[in-house]
């Protein structure tokens, strides 16, 4: 769309009677000179918006959000009414291209950089324009337009922290840092809120929505989702934990004052996040704030045991149909976060500084594992990361260069700079800075790893088709196996077996762990063939 710019043409020649008439129903009409300040012609524009297009509907809108940025002369009132109905016809497409963005298999990365960038820089306009509507509210209260959106204003101050509070969702989506000048508006639209006395009133939302919430709730709802550590999840898991955060949020304790079962705290002032309360303030202030998860996590893990037994509860609507197999993650990852002793790391980690070469992928693994280097150093080079500490379980490693395929899940091997052994791991952790320089957090699964060729088992002799599997030789229970195999091909009603040297085992299944990505470990009862 071309996008608005205020002023109006001149019909009329410079000077004249007709000049005249112009310039004196300029001084004197109530109407803003911005089109929108038209009721028809708004109404026209929320009727034209493209149907088959999403992405160009909110992209109108948007449009159109950015035109109000200054535009003072609507009354307050009114101006808060276009961008109200500007919001609500938004809706409907923000939640569809946000359902593109994460469940669309086959999206290149320039439309997924396009998706993302549309739906972030939405939630900022449209906060900065309820943002700039509050402002002038209390800049003069006693304007006739300041005393009409009075009523409206716990309304407007929820909006803006709703859409800040997603703007960092979607930062967390590309596991971006959240920067101060995002944790810097929400916690000042609430401590606004608060000292006017409406931060605790319940709104509804959004006509279509039924549930209540507040500006308190809404700032409590990004609080509890960063401190849920993201940096694990799938994107697709992250926006199911963001949901479930809603779900859960009136469980959850928020306070000015740090109670007994206070985990994190924030100076809702500052432009820092929340900190557990193992690292306590430096000073009090009175915009310290304390929160936990309260009653949340008992609550959870009542869902969590009935979806384990393969039910979703039927009251639990998360906005679309979300299957079991990616419901459960957010779950479990959830629990382990909302525990009354959130995790510390398992084992102390070392600062170093060494370069590691890495390949990646389950065919560049299952090629270093059967052995055969040669070929592979033909066909594909190894990057190079520098690693960064490493402990018991793993390592964390600097990355310079981010390829596609980096995310959580991505399977790796690795070897040490002038080492000759190879390491099998998988990225548990992903996060950027503000450079774009990713941080990876890799566990170590196997220093011993050995490719082997699964064959299923049927009526005593051994099946035909082959399943490529990465046997985990280090660290397993005595009688059982691990394997790294593609998704899809654990079975739990079929046994395999496969040769290693001289000798041939049978596999018998236990159970599933899933790594991510499309990639699975199978966890077997090993036993040599009779």
């Amino acid at each position: 769309m071309t996008h608005y710019t205020s002023g109006i043409s001149n019909p009329f020649p410079p000077g004249g009677d007709q000049g005249l008439v112009v310039i004196m129903l300029k001084l004197f009409s109530s109407r803003p000179e911005h089109p929108l300040g038209d009721g028809k012609e708004l109404k026209r524009v929320l009727a034209e918006l493209p149907v088959d297009s999403a992405f160009k509907a909110l992209d109108e809108i948007y449009g159109w959000l950015e035109s109000l940025q200054s535009a003072d002369d609507f009354r307050v009132d009114q101006y808060f009414d276009v961008v109200r109905q500007l919001d609500e016809a938004a809706q409907p497409h923000l939640r569809r291209v946000s359902r593109d963005y994460l469940t669309s298999p086959r999206l290149s990365k320039s439309d997924e950089r396009r998706m993302w960038t549309m739906c972030y820089n939405y939630c900022g306009e449209v906060s900065s324009r309820y943002a700039r509507a509050i402002e002038r509210a209390h800049h003069s209260p006693k304007d006739r337009g300041s005393e009409a959106l009075k009523p409206s204003l716990p309304l407007a101050a929820t909006r803006l922290m709703a859409a800040r509070a997603i703007q960092l969702k979607w930062v967390k989506l590309r596991y971006g840092p959240i920067g101060e000048d995002l944790w810097r508006g929400l916690g000042r639209s609430y401590l606004m809120a608060e000292a006017a006395g409406y931060a605790q009133k319940s709104v509804q939302l959004y006509p279509t929505q039924t549930e209540l919430t507040s500006v308190a709730q809404q700032y409590l709802q990004a609080l509890m989702f960063y401190s849920s550590s993201m940096d694990s999840l799938m994107p697709l898991e992250i926006e199911v934990a963001d949901k479930l955060i809603t779900r859960f949020l009136p469980g959850f304790i928020f306070s000015a004052t740090c109670e007994r079962d206070s985990v994190y705290w924030i100076d809702a002032a500052s432009g820092s996040p929340p900190a557990r309360l193992a690292r306590r303030p430096e000073k009090l202030t009175t915009a310290l704030r304390f929160f936990a998860p309260g009653t949340a996590p008992q609550a959870l893990s009542e869902m969590l045991r009935e979806v384990e037994r393969g039910t979703v509860p039927s009251d639990l609507n998360l906005g679309g149909e979300y299957l079991v197999k990616v419901l459960l993650p957010a779950l479990r990852h959830l629990a382990v976060y909302w525990a009354p002793d959130p995790p510390q790391r398992e084992h102390p980690r070392h600062a170093v500084k060494t370069r590691i070469a890495v390949l990646r992928g389950f065919d560049d693994c299952f090629t270093v594992f059967a052995g055969d280097i040669a070929r592979l150093g033909k066909e594909h080079v190894a990057e190079s990361w520098v690693v960064e500490n490493v402990s018991i379980g793993g390592f964390g490693a600097g990355v310079e260069e981010l390829g596609e395929w980096l995310k959580i899940g991505a399977l790796l091997c690795m070897q040490p700079e002038g080492g000759e052994n190879w390491v099998l791991g998988v990225v548990r952790r992903y996060s950027k800075d503000a450079e774009g320089r990713a941080s990876v957090g890799i566990q170590s699964l196997s220093r011993h790893a050995q490719s082997v060729d699964l064959r299923p088992r049927s009526a005593g002799f051994s099946a035909t088709g082959a399943i490529p599997g990465i046997w985990l030789r280090d660290g397993d229970t005595p009688g059982e196996a691990r394997l790294v195999m593609p998704a899809g091909s654990f079975d739990v009603r079929v046994n395999l077996e496969f040769a290693y040297g001289r000798q041939q085992f049978v596999l018998t299944p236990i159970e599933l762990e899933k790594i991510g990505g499309n990639l699975e470990i199978g966890r077997y009862r090993q036993q040599a063939a009779s």
